[in-house]
């Protein structure tokens, strides 16, 4: 019967063979899926080494080796705002061996002031949000202002002489001021630098009059007293900082952005695997060890589900856009 049946019947035989085949190939890809990771997984960080990105990346990724049993990579990728970082994240196979540290400048500034080759929804899963750290505005220590109204009674008084400083066009540092600017109705000239090291300088010289910048970058001189803080972004008072009130308690809404940093892989990454990282993420940066580690960048845990942190990139987005388009911030 078997040898008529394979005469009579090619065609079945083939379908046979095809479905077999399917079959076999479909089993290895669950397979795959459910011994992941079976191989080292590449940590895009999209920036120079040094710096909150990349400790963000080396850290997650010494946590994330422990919990899986594999080796995690980083590979520095600089260049472009993160623009070289995005893409090459985007493009990779959607099977959870290419990862990135996604932060506020490249899925949250740049695609409100620049024509991006990616699109910082559709082209990425938001697998884990790892924390935040807010921004804080000061001022030159030599200032008469000790708190934020003083500061935008003084502002409106000195018209054409109040200056800030950024890291340069379209940062986070120059649209959460110009977010403030609208708000309050004052006006203070922006003053662009490359990087905010020169910023800083120039503020505690008096060149500029305040700015926005990150609390880890604005500590150390917050600390020797020549810069003071006057109010702070977030949901609430930061541990470091906890005299300084934050916008929303001094009545300023909208305020609660912040210095984020997430882990994120290419579009449509299987749920098995987006799951199973987004736990073990979340149980890491919940560790006393972790969180210590953090703290030098002035880091807080932010755990979310991936679909509450693609909300979040979402509504960033929506944030900085908004301030864009009312100051006119193309960068292109």
């Amino acid at each position: 019967m078997a040898i008529l049946y394979r005469r009579n019947f090619p065609g079945i035989l083939f379908i046979n063979w095809v479905s077999y085949l399917f079959i076999a190939i479909f089993s290895s890809y669950i397979s795959a899926q459910s011994e992941y990771p079976n191989k080292p997984i590449k940590i895009i960080a999209p920036v120079a080494p040094g710096g909150g990105v990349d400790l963000v990346a080396r850290t997650i990724g010494d946590k994330l080796s422990t919990a899986l049993g594999q080796s995690f990579i980083v590979d520095n990728q600089s260049g472009g705002g993160g623009i070289i970082a995005s893409q090459a994240t985007a493009r990779a196979a959607n099977d959870g061996y290419t990862l990135m540290i996604g932060y506020v400048g490249t899925h949250g500034t740049n695609p409100a002031v620049r024509k991006l080759p990616y699109d910082a929804i559709k082209d990425f899963t938001h697998i884990a949000m790892v924390g935040g750290t807010p921004n804080v505005l000061v001022i030159n220590n030599d200032l008469p202002i000790k708190n934020l109204q003083e500061f935008i009674d003084y502002a409106k008084k000195n018209v054409g002489k109040m200056s800030y400083g950024s890291a340069g066009q379209g940062t986070l540092t120059h649209l959460a001021m110009e977010q403030f600017k609208i708000q309050g109705q004052f006006f203070s000239t922006h003053v662009p630098y490359r990087g905010i090291g020169p910023a800083f300088t120039d503020v505690m010289g008096g060149q500029t009059l305040s700015m926005f910048p990150g609390l880890a970058a604005a500590l150390p001189h917050l600390k020797n007293g020549k810069l003071r803080a006057i109010a702070v972004t977030g949901t609430k008072r930061h541990v470091l900082i906890p005299d300084i009130p934050t916008f929303k308690e001094l009545g300023f809404e909208g305020f609660e952005g912040v210095q984020w940093y997430g882990v994120m892989g290419p579009a449509n990454l299987p749920e098995k695997i987006t799951s199973k990282l987004n736990t073990e993420i979340n149980k890491a940066i919940q560790s006393p060890e972790l969180k210590e580690r953090l703290s030098s960048e002035a880091l807080q845990p932010m755990p979310m589900s991936s679909e509450q942190f693609t909300k979040y990139v979402k509504d960033d987005i929506a944030r900085w856009s908004k301030v864009a388009k009312e100051r006119n911030i193309q960068l292109d």
